[in-house]
């Protein structure tokens, strides 16, 4: 069936509401091979998103694709009440990385998607906090699309339709400072917006904290270490170690998601461990199998997540732990254990160089108003001339041209594949593979020179 004919039935019988059509038409894929995805007609687009930093290492791996074939002939399936090797294995690694880097016990609870673990991670933290329901979560974060996630998600246009199903958050400015809420300015702040969020517990009166008790109204602050669909918006030094002094001293707990930024897409195996801070609970998912096959889960202190707190069928999915998943995530974790030392070189130094980039480019094209990353995380943020006032249209239309594949890589058609997010949906955000080359990386940013040529002059 050729492509006319395969989009005719889809825009007959697919939901949009499970795909997005923010493309007209929406762009149909063949086959992809480690940097790049490839239409119909076996056009190369170089891809800089990446299914949202879902395959950090790159698609097509041998490697890990090899480890699915040899799990598909093994143990293909197993209902998640019986125990499977790869289970415990990749369990222990992860709580062991974390007794080893932040000194504290734990334990992992497997799930498909991201969402379903932050929805597995309320559970565990009302739970663990004798039912209270409220939590703290920043202006810009993302956390998910079911009910309880959307609810501590801060975009409302994802709850919009369906009502309140349960307490949404209390959401606090994120520390951006390229558009500090508070006017303040990253030199000079001292966290200016760190001390307005300890205001809160400075009297009853500011309706969080019941000072003659000690107890927060509040169990949990989630957070991302870096905001992802947020626009890779990237916290100052010093900010997280400041508001984990902050909840502690209250009593509430820190949650991190990870999703998107775990696995080293910041040079660090999470995030977090870019600022000195370790959580209480920790969420992740997407990069774990490469994208290969849906797992996700929650790390979390022992206090919180032992069998005598939270005993068997305190949640629970279908396909949690299916030995599919937990093949593949067994086989990720082992090879950045024993690449660790080089992937943090590795995707700092690659980070490094594609920034460096980024700031010529921004220096030759004053719409481009802000540039920034950590680790291969980077985020162009598109601007008016003014080099401030959000430029949403001139951000869509990079990412239609860059899809159409009328690009030129060494005088041959070439797409580029962007992702956009911010507050304004005005940021090419950017995660490319962490295997990414520098001959990739030098296209990457000759494509995007001839975008900003293109998409100005028109």
């Amino acid at each position: 069936m050729d492509e006319k004919a395969l989009l005719a039935l889809e825009a007959k019988y697919c939901s949009f509401g499970d795909t997005v059509h923010y493309l007209e038409p929406p762009k149909l894929f063949a086959r992809c091979e480690g940097s790049y995805l490839y239409d119909t007609a076996d056009r190369p687009y170089l891809d800089l998103q990446m299914w949202y930093s879902a395959v950090n290492f790159g698609y097509a791996n041998p490697r890990l694709n090899g480890v699915l074939h040899q799990a598909i002939d093994r143990l293909p399936q197993l209902a998640c009440q019986y125990l499977h090797r790869e289970k415990i294995e990749l369990a222990a690694l992860l709580a062991q990385h974390q007794e080893r880097e932040a000194g504290i016990k734990g334990r992992v609870h497997f799930n498909v998607g991201g969402s379903q673990a932050i929805e597995d991670s309320l559970k565990l933290v009302r739970n663990a906090c004798g039912g209270k329901s409220l939590v703290f979560a920043f202006e810009g974060g993302y956390h998910g699309r079911t009910l309880g996630a959307s609810a501590i998600t801060s975009s409302y246009r994802y709850r919009r339709r369906y009502g309140h199903f349960g307490d949404r958050a209390c959401f606090v400015p994120f520390p951006y400072c390229f558009r500090c809420p508070y006017g303040k300015h990253r030199e000079d702040c001292g966290l200016y917006c760190i001390d307005q969020f300890a205001r809160l517990f400075e009297t009853e009166y500011y309706g969080v904290w019941d000072a003659k008790a000690g107890q927060a109204e509040y169990a949990a602050f989630y957070v991302e270490a870096i905001q992802g669909t947020g626009g890779y918006v990237i916290p100052p030094a010093g900010y997280f170690e400041k508001l984990q002094a902050v909840l502690d001293a209250h009593h509430i707990l820190l949650v991190d998601d990870e999703v998107q930024m775990g696995f080293f897409r910041t040079g660090k195996f999470w995030a977090m461990e870019n600022f000195g801070v370790t959580p209480d609970v920790l969420v992740f998912g997407k990069a774990m199998t490469n994208g290969l096959n849906p797992l996700s889960g929650i790390w979390a202190r022992e206090a919180l997540i032992s069998p005598e707190i939270f005993p068997p069928g305190s949640t629970h999915s279908t396909f949690s732990s299916n030995p599919l998943g937990t093949a593949v995530a067994l086989e990720v974790v082992r090879m950045l254990e024993e690449e660790r030392a080089d992937y943090e070189t590795m995707v700092a130094a690659k980070g490094a160089t594609f920034l460096a980039g980024l700031r010529e480019l921004k220096k030759r094209y004053p719409v481009i108003g802000d540039v920034d990353g950590l680790g291969l995380a980077l985020r162009v943020e598109i601007c008016k001339p003014d080099g401030f006032t959000p430029d949403k249209e001139l951000t869509d239309r990079l990412v239609e041209e860059g899809i159409r594949c009328t690009l030129s890589a060494a005088g041959r058609p070439c797409g580029l594949v962007l992702d956009v997010g911010g507050y304004y949906k005005n940021v090419l955000t950017l995660a490319p593979a962490l295997t990414i080359s520098q001959k990739e990386m030098d296209l990457s940013l000759d494509l995007l020179d001839q975008l900003f040529k293109r998409c100005l002059s028109a």
